[in-house]
C-alpha cells in the first residue's frame, strides 16, 4: 500500500514530492507504516490520510475508538490475521462482514477473510493507529483476582516471626518458589500493566504489607498481602531480577525483562531498599511499545515547539530539560535524539540507567561502584568524534563543566537537571559552581515540564468555581464569564478518579538576548522569571490554564503540578 498511497498523495498535491521521500526514508529506517512516518513529519495526520483514502476510495471511514465491537464478531478473524493485514472485524449483516482496514485496496486481505469466514467482506477505512489500539484491547488479558489466588494460600506455610538475621536462606528459596507466592507476584506486574501504571510500591510496615500502583502520576492501594508474605514476595521478585537473595542489609538494583507475546517486551527497573521492617521494593515499568518519540504529539503548542526543534538543531550549544522524577523527562529528549538521528550524525548517549534501547545510537549505562559516572563518560565521549552528546543527568560541578565545554567546542548536548522551573535551572547551575558567561554561551534553551492528570473522556462534565478560586490560580477578569471548566465525575473507565491518562505541560525558554544580560549582571530567580513572561515565554502555570481552557484538565491539576508566577 505504502507506495500506492504515496503517489495518490503525491497526485493530489496532498504532500510533496520531497516530503514523500523523506517520509520513505524514516519508513525504511524505522520499519514503520508510511502513514506512520509521514503523520511523525507532521505532513499529514492520520485522519486526513484515513479520510483521503475514504474519498479516494469510494468507501465510509470509521472512528473506532467510539465502537464498541461484539466479542463474538472480533472472534470470527484471528488476531494474527487481523495483526497481518491491519484489520479489525466491526459487524455482521446477514452474509456480510463489515471489515475495518488501513488500505481498502488490499484484495489479498479481503480475499484471505472471505476465505477464511466464508462471508462476503465489506471494506470501511478507519486509521493504522486506531486499528492496531483495537486489536490491542482485544487481546488483553483479563485481570487477574488476587482472591482467586489466595484461596490456595495457606499461611500456616510460611512463617517468618524472628529477626531478619535468623531467616534461612534455603526457607526463602523454598518460600519465593510457592505456587500461591509465584502467582501472586506474577499478578501484580501483569495487572499494573493491564492498568496502565508506571511504578508499583511494595511496602513492609510493623503489622501491614501494601502493595500500590502509581497510575497518571498518583499512588492508589491495589491489594494487602498477609504479612508473613513479606519475605517470600521479596525473594521471588529478587529472583526474578537476578539480584542477591542473601542481601538483605544493603540497596540492590535489578531489571526484570517480561515478554508478553506479539513480540512485545515489557521491562520492569527494581530497586530494593532495606526499612525498619523489611525491604521495600519499587519497579518502574518501561513499555517502549508505548514510548512516543514524534515530537508533535508530546503536548507542545505550536510555538515553543519550534523554538524547541530549532535549537536541538542548532550545531552546538546545550538543551536542558527540567523537572522531577516522572515527569517525562526522559521520553522528550528521547524524541529529541530520534528526531536528531539520522546516518550522517554521531549520537552518543549517558544514562543511569538505559531505559530504553534506540536504533542508531551509542548508549551508555554507569556504573559508579567501578568509576564509570556521567563525568568519565563524558571525557570518553569527546574522544569520540561525537556531533550529539546526551547526559542523563547533570548533578555535579564536574559533569556541568565537561558538559559546557562539549557544547563550545562544536556538540550539542542535550541533559536534564532537577529544578522546580526554568529560570531557576539558571541559579541551579551557577550554584554548582559554574561561572554566569559560561553558562550564557552555552545554554540554548530551558525546557520544564510537568505532567497533568487528563479528564477521562467518558465522564467528563462541565462544572463550576467561585470567581475567587479562578482569580487566585491565574484567570483574569475579563475571562470568567466566558469560561467553561470540566471535570470527571468518576466511571469504570477511570476507576472512579475523574481521571484517565495524562497531559503535558511545557515551559519553553529560549535563552535570549535579555536574558542573558540579566544572568550576567547577577540576578534573582525571581527576577529572571518575570522577565520571561515579559518577553512573552509561556510559563508552567500559563501552560497549566490553556489546558483548563481546554477543558484537557482541572484547576485542581494545575495547582498540583505548578506554582503560581507571582510567588
Amino acid at each position: 500500500m505504502s507506495n500506492r498511497l504515496g503517489e495518490l498523495l503525491v497526485r493530489e498535491k496532498r504532500i510533496s514530492l520531497e516530503q514523500l521521500r523523506t517520509a520513505q526514508e524514516t519508513q525504511r529506517r524505522d520499519k514503520v507504516s508510511l502513514g506512520y512516518a509521514l503523520a511523525r513529519q507532521g505532513v499529514i495526520s492520520d485522519d486526513e490520510i484515513t479520510e483521503f483514502l475514504s474519498a479516494q476510495y469510494r468507501v465510509q471511514s470509521i472512528d473506532l475508538s467510539n465502537y464498541e465491537i461484539d466479542p463474538d464478531v472480533m472472534k470470527l478473524i484471528s488476531h494474527e490475521v487481523c495483526t497481518r493485514h491491519k484489520v479489525v472485524p466491526v459487524s455482521r449483516a446477514g452474509s456480510a462482514l463489515i471489515v475495518a482496514m488501513v488500505d481498502p485496496s488490499n484484495l489479498h486481505a479481503i480475499d484471505d477473510i472471505k476465505f477464511l469466514t466464508g462471508y462476503n467482506v465489506e471494506p470501511v477505512v478507519a486509521s493504522e493507529a486506531a486499528i492496531l489500539a483495537k486489536l490491542e484491547q482485544g487481546n488483553a488479558a483479563p485481570e487477574i483476582s488476587y482472591d482467586d489466588i489466595m484461596d490456595g494460600f495457606d499461611e500456616e506455610d510460611i512463617d517468618f516471626t524472628g529477626s531478619e538475621e535468623d531467616v534461612n536462606i534455603m526457607d526463602l528459596e523454598r518460600a519465593s518458589g510457592d505456587a500461591p507466592v509465584v502467582r501472586l507476584c506474577n499478578a501484580i506486574l501483569l495487572n499494573a500493566i493491564k492498568k496502565g501504571a508506571s511504578d508499583i510500591h511494595i511496602e513492609p510496615y510493623e503489622k501491614s504489607l501494601r502493595v500500590r500502583y502509581r497510575i497518571d502520576g498518583v499512588l492508589s492501594e491495589e491489594m494487602r498481602p498477609p504479612l508473613k508474605m513479606k519475605n517470600a514476595i521479596s525473594s521471588r521478585i529478587k529472583i526474578m531480577s537476578s539480584l542477591d537473595i542473601a542481601e538483605r542489609r544493603l540497596p540492590q538494583d535489578g531489571r526484570i525483562k517480561l515478554k508478553m507475546g506479539k513480540g512485545r517486551e515489557m521491562d520492569f527497573r527494581v530497586s530494593v531498599l532495606p526499612t525498619l521492617f523489611g525491604e521495600k521494593i519499587v519497579m518502574r515499568l518501561l513499555d517502549k511499545s508505548n514510548l512516543q518519540l514524534d515530537m508533535t504529539k508530546l503536548g507542545f503548542d505550536p510555538e515553543p515547539l519550534k523554538d524547541f526543534k530549532d535549537n536541538i538543531h542548532r550545531p552546538y550549544g546545550m538543551v536542558l530539560v527540567t523537572g522531577p522524577t516522572g515527569s517525562g523527562k526522559t521520553t522528550t529528549l528521547y524524541s529529541a535524539l530520534a528526531e536528531l538521528n539520522t546516518i550522517d550524525t554521531n549520537i552518543s548517549t549517558a544514562e543511569d540507567p538505559v531505559e530504553f534501547n534506540l536504533a542508531g545510537i551509542n548508549q551508555v549505562n554507569m556504573h559508579d561502584d567501578i568509576g564509570l559516572n556521567f563525568a568519565a563518560s563524558l571525557r570518553s565521549f569527546l574522544r569520540q568524534d561525537p556531533d550529539i552528546i546526551m547526559v542523563g543527568e547533570i548533578r555535579d560541578f564536574e559533569t556541568a563543566e565537561i558538559a559546557i565545554k562539549a557544547a563550545l567546542t562544536g556538540h550539542m548536548v542535550l541533559s536534564t537537571l532537577h529544578t522546580n522551573d526554568a529560570p531557576s535551572t539558571v541559579t541551579r547551575l551557577l550554584n554548582m559552581g559554574v561561572e554566569p558567561f559560561l553558562v550564557t554561551a552555552s545554554v540554548n534553551l530551558v525546557v520544564a515540564q510537568r505532567l497533568a492528570r487528563r479528564i477521562c473522556s467518558d465522564c467528563k462534565q462541565p462544572t463550576t468555581y467561585t470567581d475567587q478560586a479562578m482569580l487566585d490560580v491565574g484567570f483574569k477578569q475579563a475571562e470568567l464569564r466566558e469560561l467553561k471548566c470540566m471535570k470527571g465525575t468518576g466511571c469504570a473507565t477511570c476507576g472512579d478518579t475523574g481521571y484517565k491518562g495524562r497531559v503535558a505541560l511545557y515551559e519553553v525558554m529560549p535563552f535570549r538576548d535579555q536574558l542573558k544580560e540579566l544572568v550576567l549582571q547577577g540576578c534573582s530567580t525571581a527576577e529572571l522569571k518575570q522577565e520571561m513572561i515579559r518577553i512573552g515565554i509561556v510559563s508552567l502555570r500559563m501552560a497549566g490554564l490553556a489546558k483548563v481552557r481546554a477543558g484537557m484538565t482541572t484547576i485542581e491539576e494545575v495547582l498540583r503540578c505548578t506554582t503560581s508566577d507571582t510567588n
